[in-house]
């Protein structure tokens, strides 16, 4: 039983003639009559007397018509919905918080006014989510700093970053233009989450150096890890890129690497298996347009 099935069905049962509802949906005669015996066949019942060459709905019949009427609306609704899904492209990106926080909306700007008919949907959080969630086909494409572990996924380098330790202007190390790895040792930070990747660049770096500090304060925002530094007297090690602002009004000290250990890239992540589309070539191109920052 198909919904062709049923739409000859409600044909016949609203003319009261197979030869009426023949031209009414350009098929054969036969084919009309051939539908209708496969359907009381499927059923095990009769769906029309016939009576003086005339057909006459039976009770059953009037029962399924009611049911069938349902089932092919339900089903040109759906049809509907799937055409106008189809017509429509949705693009779904995700962002780590560095990248959401200083990156995203800018891009997701530029992206708008290039390519106004796309829908977007943008999610931020950290890399180990982000690589989740595009394992899973929940996100289309990733923008991430940190390591995509998952062989299934291609990680391409495309925006550089570069990360800075930071402390208020009254930190001791306000006074200083340079530092060495020792000079960490023991000092009270603020840390991003785990599994974020500017967590896990530093925790590398401290691991090499065999320097071990105190993690006084963990957030998964860089709102908070500004207010940390700002008035907790906590250092940081975080994207140039977010403390823009406040480097310009002199409330935050920043030093950079002397060896640059802490440069980076934001990476364009996306499953290997993945359609590439246009929006996914467009977004590429954009963040080629993006400069590396400058940290003085």
């Amino acid at each position: 039983m198909t919904i062709r099935h049923l739409k000859i069905f409600i044909a016949v049962a609203e003319t009261g003639k197979m030869s009426v509802a023949a031209k009414k949906l350009y098929l054969a005669q036969p084919t009309i009559s051939q539908a209708i015996h496969e359907l009381e066949a499927h059923y095990h019942t009769q769906l029309f007397d016939r009576l003086s060459k005339r057909l006459y709905i039976t009770e059953t019949g009037r029962e399924l018509l009611d049911l069938a009427r349902n089932a092919v609306r339900a089903f040109e609704d759906l049809e509907l919905h799937m055409e106008n899904c189809t017509q429509t492209e949705h693009f779904r990106i995700g962002a780590t918080v560095t990248v959401g926080s200083c990156l995203l909306p800018s891009l997701l700007e530029d992206f708008r006014q290039r390519k106004p008919q796309v829908d977007t949907f943008s999610f931020i959080g950290n890399t180990a989510v982000i690589e989740d969630k595009l394992l899973k086909s929940e996100l289309d494409a990733g923008i991430v700093e940190g390591v995509i572990k998952s062989p299934d996924l291609i990680s391409i380098p495309m925006v550089e970053d570069y990360l800075v330790l930071a402390c208020s202007k009254d930190h001791p190390f306000a006074s200083l233009t340079s530092f060495c790895p020792s000079d960490l040792e023991g000092l009270d930070f603020v840390m991003r989450e785990k599994g974020s990747g500017t967590r896990a660049l530093f925790e590398e770096y401290l691991h090499a150096s065999h320097i071990h500090i105190r993690c006084r304060i963990e957030a998964p925002f860089p709102e908070a890890m500004k207010h940390a530094i700002l008035y907790n007297h906590c250092m940081a090690v975080i994207s140039v890129r977010l403390i823009e602002e406040e480097l310009q009004k002199g409330t935050i000290h920043m030093l950079p690497h002397p060896e640059h250990a802490w440069n980076r890239t934001f990476n364009l992540v996306y499953h290997k298996d993945k359609l590439l589309t246009d929006s996914m070539f467009h977004l590429k191109n954009l963040l080629l347009q993006y400069r590396r920052p400058e940290i003085g």
